[in-house]
């Protein structure tokens, strides 16, 4: 599958430096920082540096290198976020029917309370 990358989106943006975010973690191939609408006491967004539309995309093109950065990231995002007990939930929406927002990989860091159930039983 050909993925297009959109240059313009507000995390490639945040990356450039030309939107500031509040960052809680930097590392060579990833970027952690808070959500602006946070839906949960901790909010916290995990994305790669690498031009990566969805988990899909990055999963088939990214490096290895990039790979394992990111997976230890948000990891170490989880534990100093203080979320690891008694747990979080981890979000990545990919394109138009996963309500994807920003056509650039991330992965959301919810917790700091119970969550509930991920989904309604389709009815």
């Amino acid at each position: 599958m050909a993925y297009v990358y959109d240059d313009q989106n507000v995390f490639a943006k945040i990356l450039r430096g030309e939107i500031p975010c509040n960052k809680v973690l930097e590392t060579e191939h990833s970027l952690a920082f808070a959500d602006i609408t946070p839906q949960a006491p901790v909010h916290l967004l995990v994305i790669p540096k690498g031009p990566y539309v969805c988990y899909a995309h990055f999963a088939e093109e990214a490096s290895d290198e990039e790979i394992v950065d990111f997976t230890r990231t948000v990891g170490e995002v989880c534990r100093d976020a203080g979320v690891v007990e008694p747990g979080y939930r981890l979000i990545s929406n990919a394109r138009q029917h996963g309500h994807q927002e920003v056509p650039h990989l991330h992965v959301h860091v919810l917790g700091g309370r119970a969550l509930g159930p991920m989904l309604h039983p389709a009815g």
